[in-house]
This record gives structure tokens, sequence and C-alpha cells, in this order.
């Protein structure tokens, strides 16, 4: 069940249509990239001295090399670990020990830094390098793989504490691509369009992509503008793409993504991180129901656990309609979602819980860490740590990670709650609550704001801090509302857009509590 047999059957299938793209220029057909793929995996090999099983870590920024490395590494029989090309060089350096990798490949502009750190062991490579050095070979099948031999670590993106390897096994890896192909429908009768990092969602999609032969493109030179996204959209037919919600707002602009452009566009593949109602509304505005398609899910079981489909961002009923926009839809093929509480046991319908998970999607367990395995897949079941409830209709409503759960008086205050009230004031761009520490109530809710307007003037904020508390008392109950409103220019986000609450919180004197259930 080695994952490489996607591209070893395209390339059976469909050996001359395109697979690697670039701007508007075909640089491999489904052919040629096996064939690359086969010789990378074969000079990992012979030239690296690795074996069945030994980590390939890739330190890598989007590049046409992508595929052919990682798929020559499991053509291999090796697992990859793909790592965020923002990270610093002592982030890579302490991953590529955590999973002792064997060969660490990395683009040009993070070789150097590597080199720096002295990476012991671990050989370090250039992409274009070992592709151009190995050439090309004749197609043979992959390596055998096991269902159960690891295939990916996801490193979790580490916004509280150190980052953890989920352990994607190839079963894994193949029914997350099955449940994509029976999920997205149409979604991926279409050339992908790279324009978020396939070290994460952007590659895992990739595949359902590749078993249907369809291109995978690349903005010409890395560069994401207006030029770069036009030329991809237009050059290869019906174009779909993965974008996080950060991305999707700025694609709100036409400076950004012409109108023109904008009509080439399939589907667009969003999730990574909440994607909030008042935006989603704008988004549904621009490019209309039928190209959306959410996707929620976590490392743990890549990509995989609810999806919004098309149809559900439309509605004649406004309040159907909205429940909707506010959920992350109904389980995904293979998935089975249950709501529970501290115990374990499920609640009822429309009852807040911890969401947890189980089918052939969900990983094996954390890299060299069993205790976290342990709290993680307790009862046989991933424990996501994100709280929600399901409808009666099978509806997900998530409303916050366990741990930025506040708890003021005996009262549990949901800060997405607060936040999606804080958005639908004009003024708001973006927000966020975290919890304060107080002696009296044990904590507050704290709001982070982004005005519209720029941060504004100092001796304004208090009346627009009135403002907010007046929209919020209007909207929901009195102890939720904030009792302080902070404005700043700009929210701390990682690199897939996700918001640091952690910083929030050391600005408020607040460390995360142990709420993970």
């Amino acid at each position: 069940m080695n994952i490489a047999t996607l591209l070893y059957e395209a390339a059976a299938r469909s050996p001359g249509a395109p697979a690697v793209c670039e701007g508007d220029s075909v640089l491999r057909d489904y052919r040629e990239l096996a064939e690359r793929a086969r010789a990378v995996g074969d000079a990992l090999v012979h030239r690296h001295g690795a074996r069945p099983g030994d980590r390939i870590a890739l330190a890598m920024r989007n590049t046409p090399h992508y595929w052919e490395i990682l798929f020559g590494a499991w053509w291999a029989g090796l697992v990859v670990t793909p790592m965020n090309a923002r990270l610093h060089p002592e982030e890579f350096a302490a991953l590529i020990e955590d999973c002792a990798a064997r060969v660490c490949v990395a683009t040009d502009d993070l070789t150097g830094p590597l080199a720096a750190q002295g990476l012991g062991a671990t050989a370090l490579t250039g992409a274009a390098e070992l592709v151009e050095t190995a050439g090309r070979a004749g197609i043979r099948p992959p390596a055998p793989a096991a269902p159960g031999d690891p295939a990916w670590l996801f490193y979790t993106s580490g916004t509280t504490g150190r980052p953890k390897g989920a352990t994607l096994t190839h079963g894994n890896l193949r029914a997350a691509t099955d449940s994509a192909l029976a999920d997205l429908g149409s979604g991926v009768d279409a050339s992908l369009l790279h324009i978020a990092p396939l070290s994460h969602a952007g590659g895992l999609f990739g595949l359902a992509f590749v078993a249907r032969s369809r291109a995978q493109v690349f903005p010409r030179d890395g560069v994401v503008d207006a030029v770069t996204l036009g030329e991809g959209l237009r050059a290869f037919g019906p174009t779909s793409f993965f974008a996080v919600p950060t991305i999707l707002r700025r694609l709100l602009d036409p400076a950004l993504l012409p109108d023109e452009a904008a009509g080439h566009v399939h589907r667009i593949l969003y999730g990574g991180a909440p994607m909030y109602a008042e935006d989603l509304k704008k988004v549904i505005a621009r490019f209309g129901p039928e190209r959306l398609w959410q996707g929620y899910g976590q490392g743990e079981s890549p990509g995989t656990i609810t999806h919004l489909r098309p149809e559900d961002h439309r509605g004649e009923d406004p309040v159907a309609l909205g429940r909707r926009l506010e959920s992350v839809g109904r389980a995904r093929t293979g998935v089975e979602v249950r709501v529970v509480d501290e115990s374990g046991r499920e609640v009822p319908a429309g009852t807040v819980g911890e969401v947890t998970v189980s089918g052939a999607t969900v990983m094996a367990g954390y890299w060299n860490d069993p205790e976290a395995t342990a709290r993680a897949l307790r009862g046989g079941r991933l424990h996501t740590g994100d709280l929600g409830r399901l409808d009666a209709d099978g509806l997900l409503t998530l409303v916050d990670r366990a741990k930025d759960l506040i708890i003021s008086g005996g009262s549990n205050i949901y800060p997405r709650e607060v936040e999606e009230v804080l958005l639908r004031h004009a003024s708001v761009a973006e927000a966020a609550v975290v919890g304060a520490a107080d002696p009296e109530w044990g904590e507050l809710p704290v709001a982070f704001v982004v005005l519209r307007d720029g941060d504004g003037a100092r001796e304004g904020r208090g009346k627009r801090a009135e403002e907010l508390e007046r929209h919020c008392l209007a909207h929901m109950a009195r102890y939720k509302r904030p009792r302080q409103f902070r404005f700043v220019p700009a929210l701390p986000k990682n690199s897939y857009g996700k918001v640091l609450k952690t910083e929030l919180r050391g600005l408020v004197g607040q460390s995360p509590p142990d709420r993970t259930g």
C-alpha cells in the first residue's frame, strides 16, 4: 500500500498528462514525474545510505521539485518529514534532531542557514541538485509498504509548546486521499494551483489530484501576485487551490485577484484556521457558493474530519444558512465524529463537549512520545482538544479550543462566540479574545482588536471601546463581554495564519490553562 503507488498508477494511466507546471509551462508529464521520483529515491538510498523507514526531512519552499522528492522518498520506502519553510534555523534543527532524519533536503535559500546549524549525522543536500543529478530512471513499482508503516511525520504547528510529530502511515494517507476523492466531487476535476505550503494541507490535498492525474501548478518563480495568479489560473483549464482564511480574505481584493482571473477559479478549498461567518459571507459574495469547499481537520487526522460542501454555502432560509456557515459541516467520508464529556461519554445533540474522531485517517501516534499519544488516542479515539457541538442534522460547530475556554465566576465563555460578535461591528477587521487572571472572577475576557482604519488615534480609543462594549451588550450575555479592549495594528499569527493566543495571553500575564480533557 505504498502511497507512491498513486503516482505509479497515474503514470501508467495518463503518461502524457501535464503533471508539474510552472506559470504557463509544463515541466513534467506524469511519466517523467514518475521516472524522476524513482531516480530520486534511488539517489537517497545509494548516495546517502537511506534505508526503508529512515526519515527524510524537507526544508523546502514551494518548488516544482517538491513532488519529485516527496514521491521519490516514498518510492524507496522512506518516511518524509515536511517542515514549514518559514521556521527559524534552530527550529528546523530541533525537528531534524527529533525525527533523527538521515537526510535533509533543502531549497537553496535554506541550505546556508541549515549548514550553519551543524546537523550532526543528518546529511544536507540541495533540492535542485538532488533532482538534477539523479536524472531519470525507468519506472518500476514502489518499494513494498504495509498500511501501518510510517509515511509522513506531520509536525504540529506548535502554537503552544513543543511541536509533536503526528505519525501518518501509508494507510492514513490513502484513507485521507480516498476521502478527498469522495467528498471533493468535481473539485478534483481541475488543475491544482499551489499558493499554500506543500508541507501542510496543500500537499495533502495534492495527493487526490495526483490520483486523478491532474496538473500541479506553481506560480512562476514562487511569486504570488496578480500577474502570477492570473497566469496560473488561465493556463491549465479549470483550476482549484487551497487557501487558509488569511489568504482567502486577501483574495477578496481585486488588486491581488482581478475579476477576470477570478472567473477561472473552479473550486476554493479553504481551512487550516477558523473562518468566521462574517468573513465567509464576503467570500461567498465574491466567488459564489458553488466554488467553495471548507475542510476541518488536524495533522493527527490529516485535513480530514468534517467538510462544508458547496451546496452548504447557499440557501434561501437565512437562519438555516447562517447556522451552516457558522459550522464546519458534517463528518467526512470514512470518519466518525462524536462530541464527548470529560469522562469520554457522548453528549446529547446541541451540548458542548470535546470533538473526538475515529477512522482510518487517524494517526498511529506521536513520534517517540508515548505519553502524548496515550492522551490523544485514549479510548481508541482521537481527542482533538477542540470544543464543539453537534446538532440533530450532524452539523459540527466549533466553539473553541479547550485550552482557550475562559471560566469566569464559574460560567464558561467561549472566545470564538465573542469574536464572532465583535466582527459584526463595521469598524472591526480582526479580533481575538483571551482570558486574563482575576482575583475575584478567576478569569475575565480581554479583546485584542484590529480596526479597519488602522490603530486609530490614541485619544479616540476610549470612545471606540465604549462603542464595542455597547455592541457586545446588544448581542450577548453581559458576563461574556470583554472587560478590556486592546487596539493593535495586527494580531500575531503563525505561518499558517493561526492566531497565536499564547502570545496574547503573555501580554495579559496569563499562561494557557490545562483544559485538554
